[in-house]
């Protein structure tokens, strides 16, 4: 039986190897202003992407290049040159929004498998049959699509790849046809440069242009006034269904800007749902306690198991941002030896360790600190605080950069984390 692919997000070329550490099929990622994501695509050189890509092929992975902006007709010579130069590094494929960038990299480019992305809209037979036709190997469908739209289109159509999203922000608008922030701020979002103002909170006027009046609506208590902001999609309870429909052919987590840790652990939770599916042990409550402990916005399953109609709770009105119910508090360097500090941390403070999967670390009780199990779930605990330089602290703080000492050696790129002192409370922005 062929799996899903589990597709996550690579903003950098350290969160790239982060996705693959934890359980990620493949990857996407892009470079210049071509990308959807300008400041991903900025932290990304050639250097850096061709690297990534030679590091993927090396552990049996995949990235797909994203070449997704909407271009203006100035830039089709650069254009032109991006995409040649990108297709020398070889990605297996190239994801693109547009009719006449598929056709130009087919024409430029004519081996490489081309992804339609979700910008295209794609919601029926009729316009995957299209885009099929005009070499598009795979379809990232709309974000508004039901998953009895997707059997309709396999059905249809059995060699055309459907991926679809189960994680991370979702646009106010349709499928991020949106131009709110190019209204407020000059930014554009399908040129990859949106501001997220419609995660802003907002006030109300009625104005009377007649004679200049101008009143403040006071909102009903409890409403709130970010009236355009999304929750953050989550259908890790929901991947059995989608995967007994036998029609999706791989699963993306959005977030290319989002945190190491994000990258992680999205990638570890989705991994262990796809896994614990084709093993008969799905438990939607271990893949949860995940992804609750990232920053989210409020969660919702959205509308691929539940029309938009049937819908009245995909937004969060009162909060833009609120707390998951861990707080990264270090990471573990590349030696596995040290780990530097990213929240405040004591001796004796009691440490959840988060492990790439497949990962294994011995029990140990020595002068430095202790590692531990306890009701599932792997612990450690410092009894000193000793820098890689030699000394000593009572405490250290995010802002200090000297790695610490580890009482035993940690796969690269494992997190610590503690429990939330504000859980799940109320960060604006």
């Amino acid at each position: 039986m062929k799996k899903v692919e589990l597709l996550s997000p690579a903003g950098t070329l350290e969160k790239l190897k982060i996705a693959f550490s934890f359980g990620a099929d493949a990857v996407y990622g892009g470079v210049s202003h071509f990308s959807l994501r300008i400041r991903s695509g900025k932290e990304f050189s050639m250097e850096d992407f061709a690297e990534g890509i030679e590091y993927a092929h090396s552990h049996g992975k995949k990235v797909y290049a994203t070449i997704n902006g909407f271009p203006f007709n100035s830039q089709l010579s650069l254009l032109k040159k991006h995409i040649i130069a990108m297709g020398a590094l070889k990605p297996d494929a190239f994801i693109v929004a547009t009719p006449g960038v598929l056709k130009l990299c087919h024409d430029l480019v004519p081996d490489m498998p081309l992804h339609l992305s979700t910008q295209a809209n794609v919601m029926n037979v009729l316009d995957a049959q299209i885009y099929h036709e005009m070499g598009a190997t795979r379809i990232i469908t709309a974000r508004e699509i039901s998953l009895k739209d997707l059997v309709a289109i396999k059905k249809e159509l059995p060699d055309l790849e459907l991926e679809v999203f189960v994680h991370g922000s979702m646009c106010f608008a349709y499928s991020g046809r949106c131009l709110i922030s190019t209204l407020q701020s000059g930014r554009v979002p399908n040129r990859g440069s949106c501001a997220n103002d419609c995660r802003f909170e907002y006030e109300m006027y009625a104005a009377n242009p007649e004679t200049g009046t101008l009143f403040r609506l006071e909102e009903e208590e409890g409403v709130g006034t970010y009236i355009m902001n999304a929750k953050d999609l989550n259908l890790a309870s929901h991947m059995k269904e989608i995967l007994e429909s036998g029609v999706v052919d791989s699963v993306k987590v959005e977030g290319r800007t989002k945190t190491a840790y994000y990258a992680a652990t999205t990638a570890k939770a989705y991994r262990m749902a796809i896994d614990d599916y084709y093993a008969d042990t799905f438990n939607h409550e271990k893949y949860q306690y995940e992804l609750q402990s990232l920053q989210n916005r409020g969660y919702t399953d959205a509308y691929l198991v539940s029309r938009p109609f049937e819908r009245n709770d995909t937004q969060s009105l009162d909060f833009s941002m609120q707390l998951g119910t861990h707080q990264v508090s270090g990471v573990v360097n590349a030696e596995g030896t040290h780990f530097l500090c990213k929240f405040k941390t004591e001796p004796n403070d009691e440490i959840e360790v988060v492990f790439p999967l497949g990962s294994e670390v011995a029990v140990v009780d020595n002068e430095i600190g202790s590692t531990y199990k306890k009701e599932g779930r792997f612990y450690m605990s410092f009894k000193r605080l000793k820098a890689q330089n030699g000394k000593i602290y009572d405490a250290i703080h995010s802002g200090n950069t000297n790695p610490i000492e580890l009482p035993t050696s940690f796969p690269p790129f494992t997190f610590f984390r503690i429990p939330s002192e504000l859980s799940m409370g109320t960060n604006p922005r």
